[in-house]
């Protein structure tokens, strides 16, 4: 079974040059491919991704949303594994996400721990082993069959941020979600950017506003301003 990996970026040069052998080394590269969807990047991200021979197409809306739903028709996959571009995948992926699948699960994610030693960042990232209310953001990576994907419409193009929320919570009310305890490894830059006390308060108020049905361009702005 094929599965198409569908990277949104936006100047991500450095951490594509790290994270895109991660594909490339492993023992399943003919049941893999990767589409890198780029929304306007003014650094070296062409340069890197035509150095490596992957997919990349262009964007012409910088949104995730709108990037990855863009991989999602140019995937020939079976399945959609949605991956920022500063995590690192496990050598694994492949085996976990068919394990998961065979379990009878149509979509999942990953835990994570940060790249960072801080010990609030370690309280945080435990919990990410289970399917709690905020579990499925972007950072755990998300896997989904690809016909249950276009089944619930994929990405809601209207959700500047939150997008990924906002799908896994209508996988969740029909199919539920698989967490797969095994941890990726995620960047704590937005941690290092501002503090552990800001981006929890930043992300308590704008989480409360998204359950609450604020509109999604509001939320964004609020966002903006709360984190640097």
């Amino acid at each position: 079974m094929k599965i198409s990996i569908i990277i949104p970026v936006f100047n991500e040069a450095e951490n594509l040059k790290e994270l895109l052998p991660l594909f490339q080394n492993g023992n399943h590269t003919s049941l893999i491919e990767v589409i890198i969807v780029d929304g306007g990047s003014t650094d070296a991200t062409e340069e890197v991704v035509k150095a490596t021979g992957l997919i990349l197409t262009e964007s012409a809306i910088k949104s995730r949303a709108v990037q990855m739903n863009l991989g999602a028709k140019m995937a020939t996959g079976d399945i959609l594994y949605f991956v920022h571009a500063d995590v690192r995948v496990l050598p694994s992926f492949y085996e976990d996400i068919m394990s998961s699948l065979n379990e009878g699960f149509q979509a999942g994610c990953f835990a994570y721990n940060f790249d960072s030693s801080d010990k609030m960042l370690r309280i945080n990232s435990w919990f990410t082993q289970f399917d709690g209310l905020l579990s499925g953001g972007g950072d755990q990576t998300l896997f989904i069959r690809k016909n249950v994907f276009w089944e619930l419409g994929g990405f809601d193009e209207k959700f500047c941020l939150m997008e990924d929320f906002e799908l896994v919570r209508r996988i969740k009310k029909k199919y539920g979600l698989k967490v797969i305890p095994k941890r990726i490894l995620v960047s704590a830059r937005k941690y290092e950017n501002n503090s552990w006390l800001r981006v929890q308060i930043a992300n308590l108020i704008v989480f409360g506003l998204f359950f609450l049905d604020h509109p999604p361009t509001k939320l964004k702005a609020l966002y903006s301003r709360l984190l640097k």
